[in-house]
């Protein structure tokens, strides 16, 4: 899959320019769990993140914007502290100061659509300032890695799915959600690979029989 798949998909060269400024990428996996008013997620290292942040930026998806290869929810960026006030003064995607929990619900509307989210480690900095909602289609880094190949060498997670194949219905729904190709139907009967898991929590929230479950990777 290393061709141009849509009209409109990044070039290599692009690709290359974007990913010099990355340390790393790692998914952030949301709404994965929920305990009396708790708000979800796994979203504990997430939201130590935005409480610790000064500032919290809320903006539009450039790369769904410019690309247009999908009609996933456009507001879903999310800029903290100094990449904030970058976006902030350089005004692309209208962006606005958000509260936590307006960038928590950000989070959750684009878990629910699908997207999967990564936060960036830019090039000096300490700890992430980027935390996107991405697509497979528009969004860059994603894009990119999963056209390439390259998500087991680019990609970092905590968390790693567990089957409950008991449980388990083989309905399918699942291997629609799964963007990294972990899952898929076999003569009607659901198999999974885990090592191409990266804990996104996108088949945990859709499995209607509760089949699967995030666990730390050892």
């Amino acid at each position: 899959m290393r061709g141009k798949r849509f009209e409109n998909d990044w070039t290599s060269k692009e690709l290359e320019d974007i990913y010099s400024d990355i340390v790393q990428a790692v998914t952030v996996p949301v709404n994965v769990e929920v305990r009396a008013e708790h708000r979800v997620l796994d979203l504990a290292r997430m939201e130590e993140i935005l409480k610790e942040a000064k500032l919290i930026v809320l903006q539009g998806c450039g790369c769904r914007e410019s690309r247009g290869n999908c009609d996933a929810p456009l507001e879903t960026c999310l800029n903290l502290n100094g990449a904030g006030e970058y976006a902030l003064k350089h005004g692309k995607h209208d962006p606005r100061r958000v509260t936590l929990d307006e960038a928590l619900t950000a989070l959750r509307v684009s878990h629910e659509a699908g997207l999967v989210h990564l936060a960036y480690t830019m090039e000096g900095d300490e700890r992430p300032e980027i935390i996107c909602s991405c697509c497979p289609c528009c969004c860059h880094t994603l894009s990119g890695l999963l056209r390439f190949g390259l998500t087991p060498v680019v990609l970092k997670s905590g968390k790693t799915a567990v089957d409950d194949e008991e449980a388990c219905t083989s309905n399918g729904v699942c291997v629609d959600r799964c963007v990294f190709g972990a899952r898929r139907m076999d003569n009607g009967r659901k198999s999974y690979d885990a090592e191409r898991c990266f804990g996104c929590g996108l088949c945990v929230t859709t499995c209607a029989a509760h089949a699967i479950a995030l666990v730390d990777k050892d």
